[in-house]
């Protein structure tokens, strides 16, 4: 019998070049897979480098004239504003090379329980545009590749980043076969919230009791009614009381646990998942890096991979 194994999307596009002083800590993505492999929690062979995303599938869930704008490089400048990065053939690129990790995640994750993408998680992305540092939206893309080849019937969408997952929220808005679920800061970006099938939105200061049993209770409640075959989790840890826009108040240790909760739930009903790190914007780039790291360990740990 062949030994499962976590398996991990990463390619070196993900850390995509930024003009000096961005906000956006785009050096995490070389750091988070750097770190799991020094300190033995996984070795090179763990990591696959994903293909580019074909437009085919993009289509499935972007519109063709916003994926035409991505193509050529003709984004407005008001448009690049409100997504947060300069537009450029490689950061086309790597968007779609992200979307392809976590659709590969989907198939390793069916196989073995999880599977996660070092990058991904951009749920701010709509149909025909993007914001909030996401340009296409992987879960969503992923969710219709599973239901288009019927590898999946009923997902449920798990988004506990601290921002609503406006795009996600919207792309999903009448599909009974998609849940969205989104855990997230009351008082935080986009200040126009969409309307996921279940929102909780914490106040400010939210602390890791308050929180963790919120994220039980429901977490309970969604997985006896809502009965996925499927999930994706998006990972944020802008939850982090360290974070610089998050206004939560979760400890590291808090944040570990919300990762222990979320897979012994999906673990203990036999619902496989694909894993997006998403935002966080700790000033200690290590903070982040801690954060995310504690997820993959955390994956590797509650399916019993190696």
């Amino acid at each position: 019998m062949e030994e499962k194994k976590l398996m991990i999307a990463y390619d070196p596009a993900y850390a995509h070049p930024l003009p000096e002083g961005h906000r956006f800590p785009m050096l995490k993505y070389e750091l988070i897979p750097e770190q799991l492999v020094h300190e033995g929690s996984i070795s090179p062979s763990h990591l696959f480098a994903p293909d580019s995303c074909s437009d085919e599938i993009i289509l499935l869930t972007h519109g063709p004239g916003y994926l035409h704008k991505l193509d050529h490089q003709l984004l407005t400048e008001r448009e690049q504003r409100v997504i947060g990065f300069p537009q450029s053939p490689a950061l086309t690129r790597r968007e779609k090379i992200i979307t392809r990790g976590t659709i590969d995640c989907c198939h390793h994750a069916l196989a073995n329980g999880v599977a996660l993408n070092v990058a991904g998680g951009t749920h701010h992305a709509f149909y025909e545009r993007g914001e909030g540092f996401c340009l296409l939206n992987d879960f969503a893309v992923a969710a219709n590749y599973l239901l288009q080849q019927q590898l999946a019937g009923s997902i449920l969408i798990i988004d506990l980043d601290v921002h609503q997952g406006n795009g996600t929220a919207r792309l999903f808005e009448n599909n009974e076969r998609v849940f969205t679920f989104s855990m997230h800061g009351a008082h935080n970006y986009p200040f126009r919230k969409e309307r996921s099938d279940l929102d909780i939105g914490l106040p400010d200061g939210t602390n890791d009791e308050k929180y963790l049993s919120l994220l039980e209770t429901n977490l309970q409640r969604l997985l006896r009614d809502v009965q996925p075959d499927f999930a994706f989790y998006l990972s944020g840890v802008d939850v982090l009381e360290t974070d610089k826009f998050g206004k939560l108040k979760l400890t590291l240790e808090g944040c570990r646990q919300r990762d222990k909760l979320v897979f012994s739930f999906l673990r203990q009903h036999r619902i496989p998942c694909t894993v997006a790190m998403g935002g966080g914007y700790s000033p200690d780039v290590r903070t982040i890096v801690e954060a995310h790291c504690n997820t993959f360990r955390m994956a590797k740990d509650v399916f019993g991979l190696n």
